[in-house]
């Protein structure tokens, strides 16, 4: 039984949310993450913006949603930004599945309009590999706001940013 699988429901109306649990992440099994997300659109009374139910999610995906403590960053940086946080949770399992990379951490729409971003670290070659995965997943669902590598970001960075 595959108890690493994560659902979402993104709406676009924070009232429809009370409904629904607007934007409540499920995590377990994937059967029961997939029944819970039915019920959840069958509640959505049409403002369903997203929604994903991922088997096999990649350990580090919820580590960095739920991140309390920055892991020391190694090298290069990465950083892909999404409109909507179904498709950033996919490009980040894809990113991370992808290459050899730590993701640091996994921002949803909090605060930022509805936008979702994702950050992290590794050598150059694998991070850039990892930011190309990521940036496909969200540009093919037409969400892309933008993605970048920084291969030697100046170590304020990650102090004041990250």
């Amino acid at each position: 039984m595959n108890e690493n699988s994560i659902g979402l429901i993104e709406l676009s109306s924070i009232a429809a949310g009370f409904v629904v649990a607007d934007a409540v992440l499920i995590g377990g099994t994937t059967a029961a993450v997939q029944a819970a997300v039915d019920a959840g659109k069958l509640a959505a009374n049409g403002c369903l913006i997203d929604d994903v139910v991922i088997s096999n999610l990649h350990p580090e995906v919820f580590i960095a949603i739920g991140r309390t403590q920055m892991p020391e960053p190694n090298s290069a940086l990465g950083v892909f930004e999404s409109f909507n946080v179904a498709t950033l949770i996919r490009a980040a399992d894809a990113a991370v599945k992808s290459a050899n990379v730590t993701l640091l951490e996994i921002r949803l729409a909090m605060a930022l309009g509805g936008k979702a971003f994702c950050t992290m670290t590794g050598d150059v070659a694998s991070v850039e590999a990892a930011v190309a995965s990521g940036r496909r997943v969200i540009a093919e669902a037409g969400a892309l706001v933008n993605a970048v590598v920084l291969p030697r970001p100046h170590p304020d960075l990650y102090r004041e940013v990250l």
